[in-house]
């Protein structure tokens, strides 16, 4: 694969303005992991709240990474390890919940799956602990009340001159100890020094040996510049200020039109042709999908032939020791799928759309059948294959007619 990270703003990048994952940019993220490429969510979000949006992308199977806290921490997806983090010296709190108080501002942090915060009611604040599912725990001397040294602190206010001017005396006053920004109009950002999305990315990419032309990254906001600007290939969103896409090679659509879809569709996706991947890679990365579950393994690819085979054992059998039919239509399904992906183009989805088979005789445990599938009509919009699944002593077991329909992405 040409490239080997792809790094995802969240907050009006990944999600849309419902937060939600649409299921064009879901269905385009599966498939890059599954050609190789892995997934780097890249969010001022606490690590518990990117949490949810890992799983439903799978990052854990497919060895992607969480960037939280605007780069403080980097996790393993796969097992939860701490491989990066950065937090402020619990020593500065009461200077920094001084200087709130002094300017009427409001302060919270993150603990685990806790908000804690002066100012429970605060509406930005309940809506940060809603965004991230967290529990909101009121501390009135909040320095005091805080024992652990956190990844940032956030001051909040309506008064955004106010907040302007206290980020412009502490970029002075702060220098070389903390860094602030603001992240939203109401929001003042504290965290340790030296720490941004591309700083803590180049780390990421020092341990796992990644070149900076084997990088994508995608974001909309000014945050994201310096990590657009480090990646290979940085793509701004198409609702993205100005300042931000001056900055970026390429500008895609806005999150409210599958932005983030359409550049992996165009960049990864496009580029590669399902018969130039691997084998041994696509049975890797297949290994929680049903394919991997049965055994399933392809054993040639080609664009009017595919082979796999697939073990009679405890999760392919009857409770009588032979094949069971269910398994075999899943294996020809299998092949005809890997088939017509292989013969579409870049534009272009399969959906099954119809399987039926003759099962002529059995195989029984301890064999491995090898199912061979070949193309017997090429249309427009719809693929035939025949596939015939044999014994390990070619003996036909079962003839099967698989229908594929052909569709444009939308």
């Amino acid at each position: 694969m040409k490239y080997k990270l792809l790094v995802l703003d969240v907050d009006g990048t990944l999600l849309n303005d419902e937060r939600e994952i649409s299921k064009r940019t879901l269905a385009a993220l599966l498939k890059v992991q599954q050609m190789g490429v892995r997934i780097v969510l890249a969010s001022g979000r606490p690590t518990y709240g990117l949490m949810p949006l890992a799983k439903a992308l799978e990052l854990g199977n497919y060895g992607g990474f969480i960037l939280s806290y605007n780069g403080c921490q980097i996790i393993n997806a796969q097992n939860g390890e701490v491989l990066f983090e950065r937090r402020i010296n619990p020593e500065m709190l009461p200077y920094l919940e001084k200087k709130a108080r002094k300017n009427g501002f409001d302060i919270f942090t993150y603990h685990a799956d806790t908000l804690m915060t002066n100012q429970p009611e605060n509406k930005y604040i309940q809506d940060e602990a809603r965004l991230n599912d967290l529990i909101v725990i009121e501390e009135d001397e909040f320095s005091t009340a805080i024992d652990f040294a956190p990844c940032k602190c956030m001051l909040v206010s309506d008064d955004e001159e106010a907040l302007i001017g206290l980020e412009e005396h502490w970029k002075r006053r702060l220098a070389g100890t903390l860094d602030v920004f603001r992240s939203e109009p109401y929001f003042l950002e504290v965290v340790p020094c030296g720490v941004d999305k591309a700083n803590t990315l180049g780390a990421l990419m020092e341990d796992l040996g990644v070149k900076r032309e084997e990088v994508i990254a995608i974001g909309d906001g000014v945050c994201d510049v310096t990590m657009l600007q480090l990646a290979g290939v940085g793509v701004a969103m198409g609702h993205s200020q100005d300042s931000v896409k001056v900055c970026a090679d390429h500008v895609t659509a806005s999150n409210e039109e599958d932005g983030v879809a359409l550049a992996v569709e165009k960049l990864i996706l496009a580029e590669v042709h399902a018969a130039e991947i691997p084998l041994d890679q696509l049975n890797a990365r297949a290994r929680h999908a049903l394919m991997g579950n049965l055994g399933i393994q392809y054993t040639y690819a080609a664009e009017d032939r595919v082979e796999a085979t697939m073990p009679v054992d405890e999760r392919t059998r009857q409770p009588f020791g032979i094949l069971h039919g269910g398994a075999t239509l899943a294996l020809a399904e299998t092949v005809a799928g890997l088939g017509s992906m292989i013969t579409c183009q870049p534009d272009e989805i399969v959906v099954g759309m119809q399987v039926s088979g003759n099962h002529i005789s059995s195989a029984h445990e301890g064999d491995t059948v090898r199912a061979i599938g070949t193309i017997v009509h090429k249309g427009r919009s719809s693929h035939v294959w025949n596939v015939d699944v044999f014994t390990s002593t070619n003996k036909l077991v079962s003839s099967i007619r698989v229908v594929n329909s052909i569709l444009k992405k939308r």
